[in-house]
C-alpha cells in the first residue's frame, strides 16, 4: 500500500512543489472543481480541518490565482469558492495524471478487479464518503472512477 501509495502521489507532489504548494492545496483545488462555488464553510467540512487551518491554503491559492473567493449575494458572512482558470488547468494536470494511472491500473487489472477495489475503497472511506460526493461532479463528468 505504501508504494502504490507513493507512485500515485509523485508526480502531482513534483507539480505542486514547484509552485510551492502541498497536497493540502491539492485537496482544496479537488474539491472545489468537483464543486465549484462551494462554502469555505462546506469546504472545511469536506476536508475535515478548522478555519483556521484552511485559511493559510486558501490564501496562497488566491495569492497565485488559483482559486477566487467571493461573498454570497444573499449573506455577506457566506464565501464561495471558485477555480480561477489556471486553477482548473492546474487541478487537471494534477489529477489527470493520477487518473491516468488508475484507468491504466484498472486496464490491466480488469473488471472483476475493478469492482473489488471500488468495494474495499468504499468500506474504507464509510462515512466519509456520503458527504463529499457531489451528485453535480458525475453530472459534470468529472467522477471519472469507477462506481
Amino acid at each position: 500500500m505504501h508504494f502504490a501509495l507513493r507512485a500515485v502521489i509523485a508526480e502531482p507532489d513534483r507539480m505542486l512543489a514547484a509552485r510551492n504548494l502541498t497536497r493540502v492545496h491539492h485537496r482544496v483545488l479537488f474539491f472545489v472543481a468537483r464543486e465549484p462555488g462551494i462554502s469555505v464553510g462546506a469546504l472545511q467540512g469536506t476536508l475535515g480541518v478548522s478555519k483556521q487551518a484552511l485559511a493559510a491554503p486558501l490564501r496562497s491559492l488566491v495569492q497565485q490565482g488559483l482559486i477566487a473567493i467571493r461573498k454570497a449575494d444573499h449573506d455577506a458572512r457566506v464565501r464561495h469558492v471558485h477555480l480561477t482558470r489556471p486553477g482548473r488547468a492546474l487541478e487537471a494536470q494534477l489529477t489527470g495524471a493520477q487518473y491516468a494511472m488508475f484507468e491504466a491500473a484498472f486496464a490491466a487489472a480488469g473488471p472483476e478487479a475493478v469492482v473489488g477495489w471500488t468495494a474495499i475503497m468504499r468500506h474504507l472511506a464509510g462515512p466519509f464518503v456520503a458527504p463529499v460526493v457531489s451528485t453535480g461532479a458525475r453530472e459534470h463528468g468529472r467522477e471519472r472512477l469507477p462506481g
